[in-house]
């Protein structure tokens, strides 16, 4: 099992709560007691395209709001601050660089290790569903035993994919609207398709709308859950995302490990 971990990164092992200095990267937190072993999970692309989404997404949302029910005002000549324009120049720019993020992402899914490929988009396996009945009931508080997945849980699969497709939608929508502004330019003739899809723009402005609620739910429970992690297991599951591995207990077996 070693052996394994040691191929896919650096193995570590940890007694005594101390911190390690991996290759250029930041000091990780050891966990407090046991003997652990550090394993590579995430490449960099990956790591940076989360932090760069959630950049994006966040400006997205306080722009967003802000162009469908501007809530503040300035004082004095439009044209002086420009206020909305850059609102909407800002969640133009950022729905840009998320579709950049994207673009990453789906070339990774196809050259990337098995926790970051397609295969690590859905819960394929028979095993994974049952497993992720299991993890539920452990979330609930009603269950103990919780299956250990190195990556991703089948949950995490779930919900992850989920929130994928919530934003092509919103991809989709956003240009489609943006079209709108300029009927002879290409983000009309590309994107006017969804429009009449949908049953007009004000449908298409009603479902991007309503669809930015999904990551206003999903951003603090994701929080929540990845803190708690960090937390409570201690194995680095948030600084994965900064290291690109988190530590493992040596005598822990893995679902996904094979």
């Amino acid at each position: 099992m070693s052996t394994e971990r040691e191929e896919r990164g650096g193995r570590q092992s940890t007694h005594e709560p101390e911190r390690t200095e991996q290759p250029g990267l930041a000091a990780i937190p050891r966990p407090p007691e046991g003997d652990y072993e550090w394993v590579y999970l995430w490449h960099w692309p990956i790591r940076a395209m989360h932090w760069v989404a959630a950049v994006a997404i966040v400006a997205l949302v306080v722009t967003g709001f802000y162009i469908g029910a501007p809530y503040f005002m300035t004082t004095g000549e439009p044209a002086n601050h420009y206020l909305m324009g850059w609102m909407r120049f800002i969640h133009f720019a950022a729905a840009g660089l998320l579709v950049a993020t994207g673009i990453v992402r789906v070339y990774w899914l196809f050259v990337g290790n098995k926790f970051e490929s397609w295969r690590a988009l859905f819960p394929f396996r028979r095993e994974d569903w049952v497993n992720m009945w299991k993890i539920v009931k452990h979330y609930m508080m009603v269950g103990d035993e919780e299956p250990e997945y190195m990556g991703h849980n089948p949950i995490q699969q779930i919900s992850y994919t989920g929130l994928y497709a919530v934003t092509v939608v919103m991809v989709l929508t956003g240009f489609a609207m943006y079209g709108q502004a300029n009927p002879d330019g290409f983000f009309y003739a590309a994107f006017s398709w969804v429009n009449g899809l949908l049953g007009g723009v004000q449908y298409t402005r009603l479902v991007h709308h309503v669809l930015t609620w999904v990551f206003l739910i999903f951003i603090p429970i994701h929080v929540y859950l990845t803190i708690r992690a960090e937390l409570t297991e201690s194995t680095g599951t948030v600084s994965s995302m900064v290291s690109g591995g988190r530590f493992l207990p040596r005598d822990q077996e893995f679902v996904d490990e094979e």
